[in-house]
């Protein structure tokens, strides 16, 4: 009996989360292989953007997340102050924001952070602040 309760207290969370996922207004889907972020809003893809994710050595973790926090401009102290401009935090220290490093995107360059062009950035950091970020799921997937 405790078992089959278990497996069906399993299953709900599941269900649960699973449907969460589903009905976020808005998806952040990053695809660590193809160093790619897409934008859901309501089911349609809205953008597909080059990203660059973790250089050897570090790590993107993948999983599934709502942002914690908004940045319009965050300075990294862990990392030389480095400027992290439209920062939607998602997991700890890990964020989605913008980045001047734009020759690297499309390729493994960060510390673990999810960069994107700051005009791409701008416009996630907007969709979320509209959305609300108890409505926006990020997404980290090999």
């Amino acid at each position: 009996m405790k078992n089959g309760l278990l497996v069906i207290a399993v299953m709900a969370g599941f269900l649960a989360f699973a449907m969460s996922s589903a009905t976020a207004g808005l998806v952040a889907k990053v695809d660590l292989s193809s160093q790619t972020l897409t934008v859901i809003k309501n089911g349609r893809v809205m953008y597909r953007w080059p990203v660059s994710t973790a250089r050897k050595g570090y790590v993107t973790p993948t999983g599934s997340w709502r942002p914690k926090r908004t940045h319009r401009m965050w300075y990294s102290r862990k990392y030389d102050m480095s400027p992290m401009p439209y920062s939607v935090f998602y997991h700890g220290g890990y964020a989605i924001h913008g980045t001047n490093a734009v020759s690297r995107l499309g390729r493994p360059a960060s510390h673990g952070c999810v960069r994107l062009h700051t005009a791409n950035a701008r416009i996630f950091y907007s969709l979320v602040k509209k959305i609300g970020m108890r409505n926006t799921r990020v997404i980290v997937q090999r």
